[in-house]
């Protein structure tokens, strides 16, 4: 599992919590759904590849801290296949 303590640092430098963040994942199109149960109140926006096989997806939602943002990425590191973007 990646050493997300630098990134969380960036987080709280770059953003005034509470936020709307910007996840994006592309993921193979059979996971799409594991992705989504990731916040499922979250804006969403999916974009399917050319040929079906993978699914870019972006979810939008209001975050509290930075915390939440690495959770959400750790949850995400554990779904085979995810590439986070």
């Amino acid at each position: 599992m990646p050493n997300y303590k630098s990134f969380k640092a960036t987080l709280e430098e770059d953003y005034n919590f509470p936020t709307r963040y910007i996840f994006k994942f592309i993921v193979k199109t059979g996971s799409k759904e594991k992705i989504l149960e990731l916040l499922p109140d979250a804006k969403k926006s999916e974009r399917v590849s050319k040929n079906g096989n993978y699914v870019s997806v972006t979810l939008s939602q209001i975050m509290k801290n930075s915390e939440e943002i690495v959770y959400i990425y750790e949850k995400a590191y554990k779904i085979k296949g995810v590439i986070s973007l």
